[in-house]
């Protein structure tokens, strides 16, 4: 047995690929859900809601190390300050954070609630460590999966993804979680710019369909202004990953586990 190290949301996209990562390394793993599993060796699960702060206290004791993956549509920034104060008060050594690229700077409720949870962890006199990931290739599949079906292909201007493979996410948070408090480290992000066009025909070539003809649309306001300036994207220091859009949909499509949810 050794110290576990507590990870939220250890059961989403990419908590299941951190857990394997953090076992290879010799770490327990107490994995924080709302709806725990049966234990393994290993790995203890535990029923945490970090929102309303039920069960925190209790999944943090004996805890150095907590890697918060547990995300939502609402509520990320007070799960943050609910997890910074419990880890605070349980002495824990170090506290990291998965966020999004550009959260300081999208004019969306999503983005501004990430920024605040950032803001939390920076806050706790926890030491931490902050990651900025952009949009995983399976976040953006099921919007291009969309468009796809509609009569046109919506192509609005300026809106641009940079996917990135979740297996190269969770080795960057695993080499986190497994090293020093590092502050806010460089973004990671995937290998290629990609329009909605762009995105849509990848998705189509795997399939062995056509793109649809494309109909421009405008994104209004401060959010399309941002977007047309790329805040949602990575800079020129984010460590990129290897793995394109492509590459994703090639994998999906030959894994009889995965290949409904590419084909739809």
């Amino acid at each position: 047995m050794n110290t576990p190290l507590l990870v939220t949301g250890g059961t989403g996209t990419i908590g299941r690929r951190v857990i394997p990562l953090l076992r290879a390394a010799g770490r327990d793993v107490r994995i924080a859900s709302r709806n725990p599993r049966a234990d393994e060796p290993g790995i203890q699960h535990v029923r945490v809601d970090t929102v309303s702060g039920d069960g925190l206290a209790a999944a943090l004791g004996g805890v150095d190390v907590v890697l918060h993956l547990a995300g939502g549509a609402k509520g990320d920034d007070i799960a943050a300050r609910n997890l910074a104060q419990a880890a605070r008060e349980c002495g824990v050594q170090h506290l990291i954070l998965i966020s999004v690229v550009g959260a300081d700077r999208m004019p969306i409720g999503y983005f501004r609630a990430k920024a605040a949870a950032e803001q939390a962890i920076a806050d706790s006199g926890v030491p931490w460590s902050i990651l900025r990931a952009a949009q995983l290739h399976e976040f953006v599949l099921p919007i291009i999966r969309g468009m796809a079906k509609l009569p046109l292909l919506p192509a609005p201007g300026g809106l641009r993804f940079e996917p990135v493979h979740a297996d190269e996410v969770a080795a960057r948070l695993a080499d986190l979680a497994l090293g020093d408090p590092a502050g806010r480290v460089a973004d990671v992000a995937g290998p290629e710019i990609l329009d909605a066009r762009q995105l849509a025909q990848a998705y189509a070539d795997i399939n062995g369909g056509r793109i649809r003809r494309p109909l421009p649309v405008r994104i209004p306001g401060g959010v399309g202004r941002a977007y047309r300036a790329g805040e949602n994207l990575a800079g020129a220091h984010a460590d990129r990953g290897a793995r394109t859009w492509q590459d994703f949909l090639h994998e999906s499509h030959t894994d009889p586990a995965t290949a409904a949810k590419v084909t739809g």
